[in-house]
């Protein structure tokens, strides 16, 4: 059990700036996580594995990327109990992201809107630093897995995008227990026009065609997943999921941030450009993953993501079709209590 109840923390952290809290937290995690110090937050794993994409999932709930954008922080927050860790999104070249101030919290919805813009430390240092994490290297017949989560720079032209997914899949292929493809922030300009049915389908091809030349280099397939918006209609998730299976990717995360400010109306910063996550997106997230699973059909890895506060959130993607689940907003407004929360809440409820 973690000896550090949150809700101490909370305070001093909220009183300050949502970016700086954010930096203070990660460096205090990075400073700490291979000390006894880490006990302050640390939890027992609950255990309920699951198999998806030929990988073996301790339990049903990882983090999502964006929280620990450059990997400085895997074995801190695996110690919180979760089942999986995302870390990135990771660009080829090193990039500030947008101006400051670029992160807002909404806290009468439990919602964050952010527009960072894959701020990260490029690529090289990403990897540096995900060798250095040693969770791999703990005794147990079920380790935490490890994603890795790839995008393109701001720089780059939308028509030169599938370049830098390939350097950056080239760069993190070995390191991965599976890696995920960005297509989905709003905050990196003509981004989601990738999602389209064109765009996705070059983009997957050319995936697919570099990941059969580095199964073979590194002796192993390594699972790709894509990740797509909340914004989307029934008809612009049929097309994914069909691109998806055509190009054998392994899987989906449903979703990344929504653009939509209709729960959200009248709140200070509400009005505030970027991404909208936590509460607010959960039923949106919950509506993409019912009309993915309708179109992939069983068997098809989901991994749900948006708007998860409670252990009842969790559940509710699992029903709506998710085969795992990924918080972010909902462990800075409620701690990582969370974690165990909702995965005893999923294995309750299956």
């Amino acid at each position: 059990m973690s000896l550090l109840p949150y809700a101490l923390a909370r305070p001093f952290l909220f009183g300050l700036d949502p970016e700086t809290a954010h930096e203070l937290t990660l460096a205090a995690l990075a400073r700490t996580q291979h000390t006894p110090l880490s006990l302050a937050y640390c939890a027992t794993r609950v255990s309920d594995p699951v198999e998806l994409a030929g990988l073996k999932f301790p339990n049903r709930v990882g983090l999502a990327a964006g929280l620990d954008k450059n990997a400085h922080c895997i074995d801190g927050l695996a110690g919180m109990g979760f089942g999986f860790i995302e870390v990135g999104t990771v660009t080829p070249k090193a990039q500030p992201g947008n101006p400051k101030p670029r992160m807002f919290r909404l806290p009468q919805a439990n919602a964050l809107i952010n527009r960072l813009g894959f701020n990260n430390d490029g690529l090289d240092a990403f990897i540096a630093n995900v060798q250095q994490s040693t969770f791999r290297k703990r005794k147990g017949d079920s380790p935490l897995l490890l994603g890795l989560n790839i995008g393109k720079n701001a720089a780059t032209p939308i028509e030169n995008a599938v370049d830098d997914y390939l350097i950056c899949l080239d760069g993190v292929y070995r390191h991965a227990d599976y890696v995920t493809v960005n297509v989905s922030s709003p905050n990196t300009k003509n981004l989601r026009a990738l999602q389209s049915d064109e765009a996705l389908d070059a983009l997957l091809g050319s995936i697919a065609e570099r990941r059969e030349a580095l199964a073979t280099q590194c002796g192993k397939r390594v699972p790709i997943f894509v990740k797509i918006a909340p914004d989307l209609d029934e008809d612009q998730v049929a097309v994914i999921a069909a691109t998806l299976k055509r190009h054998g990717m392994d899987g989906v995360v449903a979703t990344n941030t929504t653009l939509s400010r209709d729960a959200v109306k009248g709140l200070p910063h509400a009005e505030e450009a970027g991404g909208l996550s936590g509460s607010p997106v959960l039923e949106a997230s919950n509506r993409v993953i019912r009309q993915l699973r309708t179109a992939l059909g069983k068997g098809f890895p989901i991994i749900g993501v948006g708007g998860i506060l409670s252990g009842e959130d969790a559940v509710s993607k699992i029903r709506a079709g998710a085969d795992v689940v990924q918080i972010y907003t909902g462990l800075i407004y409620k701690g990582p209590a969370l974690v165990t929360e909702a995965a005893l809440a999923i294995k309750k409820s299956l």
